[in-house]
């Protein structure tokens, strides 16, 4: 019993980092970098990785390449996300509690699906969207599992309603794949882990990246060195919130074409020129954690 309560815990923090790593490959799929060869590469960051934790690669690919163009500028689509910082302690860790209990899982799909269910039935019905629908990106907002907009934001549109209930249709076949794997091989408790993380760890590990990656970096600056933040990540931050060398962030802007595994030799590189004292870097995400709940005049 004692050790059940010790390993549930270990077992789903691991979880969570697995689903982020999955999340952050998708990202890497978004960029190129998965395959050499792009048909592979898209499905790769399509199915393998996109799906499983609820993700459309091409929605999110538009989404995602206009905050890299514009990013921390006022045309940027994730600017909203870092503006709320630096916040309270007492706010962020309300929502540590949201994401540990569940709750921020339950809101996200409820949108989620909700626009699932609409975009079937304009599928069924043949319905079309406008010409200029399809190049609306608030589908890929919605289905950006980087953000932490997440995939609560809106559906603007038929066609983004419909992207959805696509991805809806493909996150589901992965589950259910998952969990023929988990009865067959081990019985239903992996498989119930794999939801618990999905639905907990995953979510606090998403926001404690996404957090980690922009907020409290300058607004505005035409300097590139400025836009993103790179933090130090050990052992344990490598496992939960900063698989794939994600924590290389403001290296990844810099470079958006060099594949994650050759982001460390990036900031080496970097190093040797004398950039890191133009850089934002932390030494870990707890001392992010700080600067970010610390008061605009501190």
């Amino acid at each position: 019993m004692l050790a059940g309560l010790i390993a549930t815990p270990i077992a789903l923090a691991l979880l969570g980092g697995r689903q982020l790593g999955l999340a952050i490959l998708m990202h890497d799929g978004a960029h190129g970098l998965l395959h050499p060869d792009r048909q592979l590469n898209n499905w790769l960051g399509q199915w393998p990785t996109g799906a499983a934790t609820g993700s459309d690669l091409h929605a999110y690919r538009a989404y995602h390449l206009t905050h890299h163009k514009f990013t921390q500028q006022p045309e940027d689509p994730d600017l909203s996300l870092s503006k709320p910082f630096p916040t309270t302690r007492a706010s962020l860790w309300r929502k540590a509690v949201r994401d540990l209990t569940g709750q921020t899982f339950f809101k996200q799909r409820s949108h989620q699906f909700a626009a699932a269910l609409r975009g079937l039935q304009a599928i069924l019905r043949g319905e079309a969207g406008r010409a200029e629908d399809k190049r609306d990106t608030s589908a890929g907002r919605a289905l950006n599992l980087q953000s932490r907009s997440g995939i609560d934001a809106p559906i603007a549109n038929i066609e983004g309603a419909k992207t959805t209930a696509r991805t809806v249709g493909r996150f589901l076949l992965v589950q259910a794949i998952l969990l023929a794997i988990s009865l067959a091989l081990w019985g239903w408790l992996p498989f119930l882990l794999w939801l618990v993380a999905l639905a907990t760890t995953f979510q606090l590990f998403l926001r404690i990246r996404n957090i980690a990656e922009h907020a409290c970096t300058t607004t505005g600056s035409e300097d590139p060195f400025t836009h993103a933040r790179t933090t130090y990540a050990g052992f344990v931050e490598r496992a939960t919130v900063a698989p794939y060398w994600v924590n290389f962030h403001s290296e990844h802007h810099l470079f958006m074409g060099v594949p994650c595994y050759s982001l460390p030799r990036a900031h080496a590189l970097l190093g040797k020129g004398g950039y890191h004292a133009k850089m934002t870097i932390e030494p870990n995400y707890w001392s992010v954690l700080r600067r970010v709940t610390a008061s605009p005049a501190a």
